[in-house]
C-alpha cells in the first residue's frame, strides 16, 4: 500500500491490471470496443450465404439448427466426432430443451472476422467446447455435473408460475404486475430456460405441458381478468418469445392492453432481439412497433422491449441495429435481463464487458442478472448466493447508476430479490432464507405469508465438504425438507 495525501491507503497488487490517468490501477480497465459481425462464411455450411440472405428473417428461421445432422452440415469437420457424441448423449439423457439455434447465434460461437475458415480438429473443438454461447445454447453431457446434475429440490416449474395463473397463461405473482405467456415457442431454445416445462418441444427427459385454449380465447381471458383487476398496472408480454407471434396478433393484443386505463407499463419480452435481430428489422414489424409506441405515448403508457443477452460476443452490429430500430420507432427503452451462469458470465470482467457492449454499442440498458433457477439439470450453470453477492459488489462503480444491473435471486413463492436482501444464509449447507412484503395470488387468505421465511439453495457442488456430506445424507434418507 502507498499513502495518499488524505492518509488513506491506495491499493496495489495482483488485482490491478493497468493504469488509468487520474485513477491509478483498477481491477477492471474500461476500453471502448467496436462491435463486429463475425463472418458466417467461415463455417463450411454457410460458405456461399450472401449478405442479403443473412439479413433475411425468413432465411434465418428456415436455417435454424434443430438436430445433429444439421449441426454437422454447418460445422463440417471443424468439430471432432467426440463432441457430437457428447451432444447426442446429452440430448438423450439430460436435455430439458430441444435443439433450436438460429444461424445468428451460432455465428457468435468462436467468432472470427478474418473470413478464412478456421482450422478444425482438436484446437477448434476445444475452442468451440469452451465458448460461452455454446455452453448455454448447445449443452453437452460432459458439461453437466456428474454427481449433482440437478439440485434435490429442483422442479420443472421452479417459480410455481402455473399455480399462479389467474387465466390460462396469465401469472399474477406481484401485486401490481402480471406475466402474459402468449406463446409456448421461441425462435431459439436456451438450455437454462426457466419455463422448460411449457416452452418448446418435448425432449427425452421432459414431456412438455400444453395450453388448452386457442390463442384467441386465451387472449380474451387475459383481457377479461385485467379489466376486473384494477390494481394491475404493469404487463410483461412474453412466452416463449413474442417474436414467434404473427405481428398483427401481437399488435392487436397490445392495443387491447392500451385500451385499459389501469395499464401504465407494457414490456415486450424477446430474446430474438439478440438471437434473431433480423425479425425486429423487418419493415412491417418496425412500422407496427411505431404504431403501438405512438398510441402508448399518447396515452401516457411506458412501452419497453426486454431482451436476454448473456455474453458480450452476442452483441453485434445487427443487434445494435435492431435495438436502434426499436428506439427510433418510439419505445421508451430497450433493456437486458441476463442469467448468471458458470462458464458463461460468472466473473466480474465478463459481466462488465457485456454491460459495456450493451450500453456503448447497442444502447441496450443492462437491467437484471438473474441467478439461474432451480430447474432440473442446471446445477453446472448455477452460482452460489455468496458468489452472486461478490459479483454485485465487483460491478459497482463502473457503469452509470441507471445502467448498473441488479443481480437478483428469483425465490420460489417470493419473487425477485436483490441478492443482498437475504434474511439469512448458511454457506455450509447452502441454504438462504428470504422474506417478502406482499402476497401472491396463492396467499390472499394466508395470515403467515408476510411473516414466514422462504428457502433458496446454492448448488451443492459449490459447498464445502461438510455441506456436501449433509446433502448426500439427506438424499439417502429421502427427507423432503431441509
Amino acid at each position: 500500500m502507498t499513502q495518499t495525501t488524505t492518509g488513506l491507503p491506495t491499493p496495489r497488487g495482483a488485482g490491478a491490471k493497468d493504469s488509468v490517468h487520474g485513477c491509478g490501477p483498477q481491477p477492471y480497465v474500461y476500453r471502448r470496443i467496436e462491435l463486429v459481425e463475425p463472418d458466417w462464411r467461415r463455417f463450411p455450411g454457410w460458405r456461399d450465404v450472401t449478405g442479403d440472405q443473412w439479413r433475411s428473417a425468413q432465411w434465418q428461421r428456415a436455417h435454424c439448427v434443430k438436430n445433429l445432422p444439421q449441426l454437422r452440415a454447418v460445422l463440417g469437420d471443424l468439430v471432432d466426432d467426440d463432441f457430437y457424441a457428447d451432444l447426442e448423449r446429452d440430448q438423450a439423457e439430460r436435455a430439458t430443451m430441444s435443439m433450436l439455434i438460429p444461424p445468428q447465434m451460432i455465428n457468435t460461437m468462436v467468432p472470427s472476422t478474418a473470413g478464412a475458415m478456421p482450422a478444425g480438429g482438436p484446437a477448434f473443438t476445444a475452442a468451440f467446447h469452451s465458448d460461452p454461447v455454446r455452453r448455454y445454447m448447445l449443452p453437452v453431457f460432459s458439461d453437466r455435473h456428474p454427481a449433482w446434475p440437478s439440485h434435490p429440490f429442483a422442479s420443472r416449474d421452479s417459480l410455481h408460475e402455473h399455480e399462479m395463473w389467474v387465466a390460462e397463461g396469465l401469472t399474477h405473482r406481484y401485486p401490481t404486475k402480471v406475466l402474459a405467456e402468449m406463446v409456448p415457442t421461441c425462435p431459439q431454445y436456451c438450455g437454462h430456460c426457466t419455463r422448460m416445462d411449457l416452452v418448446g418441444n418435448s425432449t427425452e427427459q421432459v414431456t412438455k405441458l400444453r395450453f388448452d385454449l386457442k390463442p384467441v380465447d386465451r387472449a380474451d381471458a387475459m383481457i377479461a381478468y385485467l379489466r376486473s383487476a384494477p390494481q394491475v398496472r404493469d404487463v410483461v408480454v412474453s412466452g416463449g418469445d413474442v417474436a414467434n407471434m404473427p405481428w398483427r396478433t401481437l399488435e392487436s393484443f397490445v392495443m387491447r392492453l392500451l385500451e385499459l386505463e389501469t395499464i401504465r407499463d407494457i414490456r415486450l419480452a424477446t430474446k430474438a432481439l439478440m438471437g434473431l435481430p433480423q425479425h425486429w428489422l423487418q419493415p412491417d414489424v418496425v412500422e407496427g412497433v411505431a404504431r403501438v409506441a405512438t398510441t402508448a405515448r399518447s396515452r401516457g403508457v411506458n412501452l419497453a422491449v426486454h431482451t436476454h443477452v448473456n455474453t458480450a460476443a452476442s452483441v453485434t452490429p445487427l443487434v445494435a441495429e435492431a435495438a436502434g430500430a426499436m428506439l427510433a420507432a418510439g419505445v421508451r427503452d430497450v433493456r437486458n435481463q441476463g442469467v448468471l451462469m458458470r462458464g458463461v458470465n460468472s466473473e466480474v470482467d465478463q459481466l462488465l464487458d457485456l454491460c459495456f457492449a450493451l450500453q456503448d454499442g447497442a444502447m441496450i440498458t443492462p437491467y437484471y442478472f438473474y441467478m439461474c433457477d432451480l430447474i432440473p439439470n442446471s446445477e453446472h450453470w448455477r452460482v452460489s448466493l455468496r458468489h452472486a453477492q461478490e459479483l454485485q459488489h465487483g460491478i459497482m462503480g463502473y457503469l452509470p447508476g441507471f445502467a448498473t444491473p441488479r443481480i437478483v435471486c428469483d425465490v420460489p413463492f417470493v419473487g425477485k430479490r436483490w441478492v443482498h436482501q437475504a434474511h439469512s444464509h448458511d454457506p455450509v449447507r447452502g441454504i438462504s432464507q428470504w422474506t417478502k412484503n406482499y402476497r401472491t395470488s396463492l396467499e390472499t387468505d394466508d395470515p403467515e405469508a408476510l411473516a414466514r421465511t422462504y428457502p433458496y439453495y446454492d448448488p451443492v457442488d459449490t459447498l464445502p465438504a461438510e455441506g456436501q456430506r449433509w446433502w448426500r445424507a439427506r438424499v439417502r434418507s429421502g427427507i423432503d425438507g431441509a
